[in-house]
């Protein structure tokens, strides 16, 4: 098998994330699937800024920002990855072995309770659902390599029992997590012009389904209202809230600043005014994630409508010299 296919090389002791979730990102966690893949690309030696076109269709529904995941599509025409749902008909445990031998990585939903990466958030503390790719697995010792968030980690014992629920036998009520099978046999790694060309025609794509109006000013309308609700809502419905609204925007925003100035560097487009607009959107959202806070703790409800005002207005910028500039490309 290519090597470009195996994942075996792993270590979760000297693993290197991608750039995109290095220090110098203001959001570094941006969402569990976006995340893991991301990982997964960079680990292949591939180029994950290439895959960010779709960030530019996130939009604000009624109650969150929509949670922005790269297109199968687009993993496949970028890179030859293809995603397949796997039909979880026996024991998760099971398939992931089986498709170690072939070299296919799994994505999978997973319990952040049983999963040590989240030490201090939800480790051994809270039961909740997030994504993780599995590399790497070893029957014997109960080990488990995967990516999760912004790196690769290995959890092993107790954990690993408890995530692929050894310990448990016949449980009628227990529905299996979803999860993917991730072909890697036609995985290639092209060539920047090729990789280019190709990230141009899906952005292409992806700006024809960006929002007709101003997601951001909904937004406004949106967290305007909910301020009024604080009261009854408490701080723990805040960091809920706060990661399907405040925190989509925000990471999804600095990616689409980090594709402007990657597709800046290629030489094909000058987009050095819209990343400046996307980031400005980051930032605000950074101060306006602060601002909710206080709100929820104090109960004080400050003027957030010359914060939205700013966004509202770089999100249009932004969106618009994009679309120029590709429409003369």
């Amino acid at each position: 098998m290519n090597s470009l296919h195996r994942l075996s090389h792993l270590d979760s002791k000297t693993y290197i994330p991608s750039p995109l979730h290095g220090e110098a990102m203001a959001w570094v966690e941006k969402n569990c699937y976006v995340d893991v893949f991301i990982e997964l690309i960079h680990a292949l030696g591939l180029e994950p800024r290439a895959a960010l076109p779709f960030v530019f269709t996130l939009d604000f529904l009624n109650d969150q920002w929509t949670f922005f995941k790269p297109p199968h599509h687009d993993l496949q025409r970028l890179y030859g990855i293809d995603i397949q749902e796997l039909n979880v008909w026996r024991p998760l445990y099971e398939h992931a072995l089986t498709y170690q031998e072939t070299g296919d990585p799994i994505s999978t939903e997973a319990d952040s309770y049983w999963l040590p990466d989240t030490a201090g958030t939800d480790y051994r503390r809270n039961h909740v659902k997030t994504t993780i790719i599995i590399c790497h697995i070893d029957a014997k010792a109960q080990t488990l390599g995967y990516f999760h968030n912004a790196g690769y980690f290995q959890l092993d014992g107790e954990d690993f029992r408890h995530l692929f629920r050894l310990d448990v036998n016949n449980d009628p009520a227990f529905m299996p997590f979803y999860a993917e099978i991730v072909r890697l046999a036609r995985a290639t790694k092209k060539s920047q012009v090729e990789i280019t060309e190709i990230s141009l025609e899906l952005l292409r794509h992806h700006l024809t389904l960006v929002a007709a109006d101003n997601p951001v000013s909904r937004f406004e309308t949106y967290v305007i209202d909910h301020c009024e609700k604080t009261k009854e809502l408490g701080i723990d419905y805040y960091h809920a809230w706060s990661f399907a609204t405040t925190r989509q925007l925000g990471a999804a925003s600095e990616l689409a600043a980090v594709y402007c100035e990657w597709l800046t560097a290629q030489g094909r487009l000058d987009l050095v005014s819209a990343a400046a607009d996307f980031r400005t959107i980051s930032t605000l959202t950074k101060t306006l994630l602060l601002k909710m806070a206080r709100i929820y703790t104090t109960q004080k409800i400050s003027d957030l409508r010359p914060l939205f005002v700013d966004m509202a207005e770089a999100w249009s910028r932004g969106i618009h010299t994009l679309s120029a500039a590709v429409t003369r490309q």
